[in-house]
């Protein structure tokens, strides 16, 4: 049985004509080329200077308290005798995330009748994981970077919102998969307490909000008081894209579970290379021991007030790993060997692609 696609009820173009070319109407210019650009945080100096500033002290503060309570020599040590081989499979392993991430789209724009080379939206993952990195929002940040990116390739912007939909929805179902699990093997271990109850709560209510909100845009998003403040804030022809793109990609089952199983992939290649940093250094806890530690600080850095997460992903992994048996220098050790793998080594790719795509025509 064939698998339902978006089709146009347009009459067929002749590829290569003028008409075939899909047309940058007016709500596509002002609702994703000057809306999604302050999604993705361009903001005013001064506020990004005073994020960076803050989870800067915050990721430092850290570092002191960590090796106040341990040892600086062990700390020197681990770094010390870090092995390059294991780093190298670490730094392979984490480039599969981004692979990952584009499968995600390849797989939504194939369904929808647009398909696009996986070599071309590769950088478009690379781009979309480091923005959810840098701006946690539940996925919305880099999702709307990759919206652009897929315009300017030349998706229909009904497409490319349509496959926005089916990235976002399928990025929350696996971050509640992975936390929930998280949280059910620290329960089992009895390890669970009043702090981290909290935190899942506040995670699973931000959680379904977000893609929530969105769908519910759809259905009440030209009602009075949504459409005032959409005005309000300049957002309505954002909000009338949102209302406008087709949601039949996300009535397909097979669609998200194929979506679902890749973003859960991402979470298990990001963890694995917390697990092989520490191999590199030679001090390895149980895997389950570093998957769960990974997922609450990534979650806690998602609803932390940093947008950066710096600082909070740092100090909430170094608990965690404490908690769950492993000694706090090399806790230490393999969360800063993790950030420089996913965070500070893609920093100049990352802002190099998102900036690319942001300019995009």
């Amino acid at each position: 049985m064939s698998t339902p696609q978006i089709r146009s009820a347009h009459a067929p173009l002749r590829p290569g004509s003028d008409a075939s070319r899909p047309k940058r109407t007016a709500a596509t210019e002002t609702g994703l080329v000057h809306v999604a650009p302050g999604l993705l945080g361009k903001t005013s100096r001064l506020r990004s200077l005073m994020f960076w500033i803050v989870g800067l002290v915050g990721f430092l503060a850290v570092i002191l308290v960590v090796l106040h309570f341990g040892s600086l020599q062990k700390m020197a040590e681990l770094v010390r005798s870090a092995r390059p081989g294991w780093l190298l499979v670490a730094l392979a392993v984490q480039s599969a995330t981004y692979i990952s991430a584009a499968f995600v789209w390849r797989e939504a724009l194939h369904r929808a009748g647009h398909p696009l080379p996986l070599r071309t939206l590769v950088p478009l993952g690379i781009a979309k994981v480091f923005t959810d990195q840098v701006l946690p929002s539940g996925g919305i940040s880099g999702t709307m970077l990759v919206v652009r990116g897929l315009i300017g390739r030349r998706v229909p912007a009904e497409i490319a919102m349509a496959a926005m939909l089916v990235g976002m929805v399928s990025y929350d179902i696996a971050y509640l998969i992975v936390v929930l699990a998280s949280a059910s093997v620290l329960w089992f271990q009895h390890r669970m307490n009043v702090a981290l109850i909290a935190g899942v709560a506040i995670f699973v209510v931000v959680t379904v909000a977000v893609p929530a909100a969105v769908l519910g845009l759809k259905q009440w998003g030209t009602r009075a008081p949504i459409a005032w403040l959409s005005r309000w804030l300049g957002v309505t022809t954002l909000l009338q894209e949102l209302t406008d793109a087709p949601t039949r990609l996300l009535r397909s089952p097979r669609l998200l579970m194929q979506t679902v199983g890749l973003q859960l992939a991402i979470f298990v290649f990001d963890a694995l290379t917390l697990w092989l940093a520490f191999n590199a250094i030679g001090e390895v806890p149980p895997l389950w021991v570093v998957f769960v530690s990974f997922i609450i600080a990534s979650m806690v850095a998602t609803i932390g007030p940093i947008p950066v997460g710096l600082g909070t992903f740092e100090a909430t992994s170094v608990g965690m790993l404490s908690l769950l048996g492993v000694s706090v220098e090399a806790a230490l050790a393999g969360t800063l060997l993790l950030r420089g793998l996913t965070f500070w080594l893609p920093m100049l790719p990352g802002v190099w692609l998102a900036r690319r795509e942001i300019q995009r025509h």
